[in-house]
């Protein structure tokens, strides 16, 4: 038999295909990725230093035998007002910016996947490492002053309400600015510090007045700029949190990524 006698084999070829990512797999995959960023030793240890602010002063306030009244305040403002504001802007607002400027966020842009996902895993990740460091001592803070009546609880849902909030607020602001650091520092002590004092429609996109108004309406206290209902206080911060979710990713999809 002849090389033309050969019968005719024809060898067909598919294109390769790269299969999707679903959701929660790039949500884990991000996860993964970004808590293994954030993870620095020294950020670590310089915020828990930060946050042992509270229970050292909820001590100092319950040694001196302090009214309910203080203790609230001493919790509105040291822990709801410094700590957990702050040290969510470190975390949060580095979840994406970090990877964007150390330009690890290409390993997850180049992969098949929506946007969305990466963001909420960044959140996710900030999340994870923020919440022992912040609510375990402002709930400690709260026990030490010994005031009782509720304030404990209070603190509790005041803290968890905030954290979700400003996580998903300060990753957001890691996704829109790359000097995010000093515009939240801004938002927590310029707008929420001061602006908002003001109160009116100002106060009401200012997250601190929704975690004072928690505090208030668990603990029967009177603090200023915290007339909200303890419904539209964890309600409309949850709303505010799925926004900014929402916005970082629309901007994630836009941005160039180098």
């Amino acid at each position: 038999m002849t090389a033309t006698d050969a019968p005719l084999t024809t060898q067909r070829t598919t294109p390769r295909t790269t299969r999707h990512v679903a959701p929660l797999a790039a949500i884990a995959l991000t996860y993964r990725v970004v808590l293994r960023q954030l993870t620095s030793r020294s950020r670590i240890v310089g915020l828990t230093l930060l946050a042992m602010i509270a229970p050292i002063s909820g001590f100092a306030l319950g040694s001196a035998d302090a009214s309910l009244d203080d203790a609230v305040r001493l919790v509105a403002s040291v822990g709801l007002g410094l700590v957990l504001p702050v040290v969510s802007l470190v975390f949060a607002g580095a979840a994406i910016g970090d990877l964007r400027d150390d330009k690890t966020l290409v390993y997850l842009w180049l992969r098949p996947m929506d946007r969305w996902p990466i963001v909420v895993g960044a959140a996710l990740a900030a999340g994870t490492l923020i919440a022992p460091i912040t609510l375990i001592p402002i709930v400690v803070a709260a026990i030490l002053t010994g005031a009782g009546n509720g304030i404990v609880g209070a603190t509790s849902l005041a803290s968890v309400v905030g954290l979700i909030a400003y996580v998903c607020v300060f990753t957001l602001l890691g996704v829109w600015l790359k000097r995010f650091i000093v515009w939240g520092l801004a938002y927590v002590l310029i707008w929420e510090g001061f602006i908002a004092q003001a109160g009116g429609g100002v106060a009401r996109v200012a997250l601190r007045g929704y975690t004072r108004s928690i505090l208030v309406e668990q603990t029967g206290v009177d603090l200023r700029f915290a007339g909200f209902s303890l419904v539209m206080s964890i309600i409309v911060p949850l709303a505010i949190a799925a926004t900014a979710l929402a916005i970082a990713s629309w901007r994630l999809s836009s941005q160039d990524i180098d």
